[in-house]
């Protein structure tokens, strides 16, 4: 993986955009901030060098950032979607990859777009937008699907109640190879007794943190 160098702007920008999200629906805000955390966590745990753990960290930050664009009836819905309504909220990832567009002159925000657009393929070819299949799909969209679905396994929606952490092990063991890269799905287990608390991610971050203390 190439090294990107990190504008340093890119706070403000994500600061900004994350605050409109936060306006929008604050439960989106702090799944994105979670699975930046997470994501970046991943990069760690697969050996990848600095600026690589921060492209996924902002991948894994932007990633539901076009759900801004989705109207309340359907993004803050507490039934299940309609098809119709489910092929609307499909198509947050293209309006997240929209909202980052003005902002790949610069080439550390080009990174970002393969994982952010293509964070719902899935390992067999039956996810969206493309049908992309195994390492046709990027490694970064490869690594946010698996910490984006555990997180929104493990937290309540209006609809759902959390699922337990055996739950959601069993969910990525029976759908590796299926929804997930079946080797990042072991790396992820194998490597969860050793994540660390929030304070030391915390000062690993390059973003999420950042973007803790600003909204407070």
């Amino acid at each position: 993986m190439s090294s990107v160098e990190i504008p340093s702007w890119a706070k403000d920008v994500a600061h900004s955009i994350l605050q409109a999200v936060l306006v929008k629906d604050p439960f989106t805000f702090h799944h994105c901030l979670r699975v930046g955390r997470a994501a970046r966590k991943m990069g760690h745990i697969m050996g990848l060098p600095e600026s690589q753990k921060t492209v996924l960290e902002y991948t894994g930050l932007f990633h539901d950032i076009g759900k801004v664009a989705i109207s309340n009836d359907i993004l803050l819905k507490p039934g299940r979607l309609t098809n119709e309504e489910y092929d609307v909220m499909k198509s947050h990832a293209e309006k997240s990859v929209e909202i980052l567009r003005p902002l790949t002159n610069h080439p550390f925000f080009r990174f970002l777009i393969p994982g952010v657009r293509y964070h719902h393929e899935k390992f067999d070819g039956s996810g969206y937008p493309f049908n992309l299949k195994g390492e046709q799909i990027p490694i970064h969209a490869r690594v946010v699907a698996v910490v984006d679905t555990v997180d929104a396994m493990m937290n309540t929606r209006p609809y759902r109640q959390a699922l337990t952490w055996d739950h959601v092990k069993k969910e990525l063991v029976d759908f590796s190879g299926k929804q997930f890269d079946g080797n990042l799905v072991q790396l992820y287990l194998a490597s969860m007794p050793t994540w660390g608390h929030v304070e030391e991610e915390a000062r690993d971050e390059a973003i999420v943190s950042h973007i803790i203390k600003k909204a407070a």
